[in-house]
């Protein structure tokens, strides 16, 4: 099998890759390298463009004809710069999106699966959320994932493209081989934070405190990134099943990627605190701008369709981060 990852030199997307290649499945990356690494490409078919230049795609198909599916990772996805760019989100996130699409269907590629997000769900009560659970994105981020499903679906009931959205909770992690990680020396993510904090020697800083959670702070369903892209490797392979080419079978679905658990801010700082080597503190701040209590999921559509669950805790998550952490710099030349 062979597979085109769009957004594949960033971090979701090449670890899809990696894991690709250990299942023996031929990933062809493209990627444009605004937030992604080149250095995540070494060793890989490698096209260096946007996803909505059509040109470059056909290229791609044209040295690949064979290529069985896309993957496509290619966002941007921090929520306080959609919040502050929205125009910029939009255009990067659905207006490149409808393009790339126009670009596979023109190639003939009928399989697509959808880096989604779960941020586009309301938060309920009990803060579980399923398929079907209503949404309700808050920030432009979530609202392009949200407009990119919609669009999907129509595009696929009525024309040859079926389309497998895997809406993502929150990932943590690396590679466990490290041939790959989190790129960003400074991301803007709690796991994130905190390893910048306890780098620092700062107060790691709690933001939102009012939320109705079990402690107040915001509740997330942290997953371990090869757990993520074990199960875009079994959504790969068992496509077919889960969207079978018939008239009578539906052409697009969605499939939640979580642990089934929830992790308030306060138990991620306990949990990491209880693997690394020097603790951090924390002090409570206000909400960022889009953010929300959050949310976790069953994981049981997930279990049915791609016999998936994920092996990795969050302590494993926090571990290989940390781990990742000491690398980088190895790794990544800049």
């Amino acid at each position: 099998m062979k597979v085109l990852i769009a957004g594949g030199a960033g971090y979701i997307g090449s670890t899809v890759a990696s894991a690709c290649l250990d299942e023996g499945i031929h990933p062809v990356i493209l990627d444009n390298l605004v937030t992604g690494r080149r250095e995540f490409t070494a060793g890989r078919d490698f096209y260096e463009g946007d996803i909505a230049d059509g040109a470059l795609v056909d290229r791609v198909f044209a040295d690949h004809p064979d290529i069985d599916a896309v993957v496509h990772c290619a966002a941007l996805i921090v929520v306080p710069d959609s919040v502050a760019d929205p125009v910029g989100y939009y255009r990067a996130n659905v207006a490149a999106s409808l393009e790339f699409t126009e670009h596979l269907l023109r190639n003939g590629c009928g399989r697509m699966i959808f880096s989604s997000s779960a941020s586009i769900y309301s938060t309920p009560e009990d803060f579980t959320v399923t398929e079907d659970s209503p949404l309700a994105p808050q920030s432009p981020y979530a609202r392009t994932k949200a407009v990119c499903e919609g669009m999907f679906a129509d595009i696929a009931a009525g024309r040859p493209i079926r389309i497998l959205s895997l809406r993502y909770f929150n990932p943590i992690g690396a590679d466990p081989k490290m041939r790959t990680g989190l790129q960003l020396r400074r991301p803007s993510h709690a796991l994130g934070m905190m390893m910048s904090a306890q780098e620092e020697g700062v107060p790691f800083r709690v933001t939102g405190t009012d939320y109705p959670t079990r402690d107040g702070s915001g509740i997330r369903d942290y997953v371990h990134v090869w757990d993520l892209a074990a199960a875009h490797v079994a959504a790969l392979t068992r496509f077919d099943a889960v969207l079978p080419d018939s008239p009578d079978a539906p052409s697009s679905t969605v499939i939640n990627l979580g642990t089934g658990t929830g992790t308030t801010v306060r138990e991620l700082v306990a949990a990491f605190n209880s693997v690394a080597d020097v603790p951090i503190t924390s002090v409570d701040t206000g909400p960022r701008p889009g953010d929300v209590a959050g949310a976790f999921t069953s994981g049981d559509r997930a279990r049915e369709l791609l016999d998936w669950r994920p092996r990795f805790t969050v302590a494993d998550g926090i571990r290989d981060s940390l781990h990742w952490g000491t690398l980088r710099d190895g790794v990544l030349n800049g």
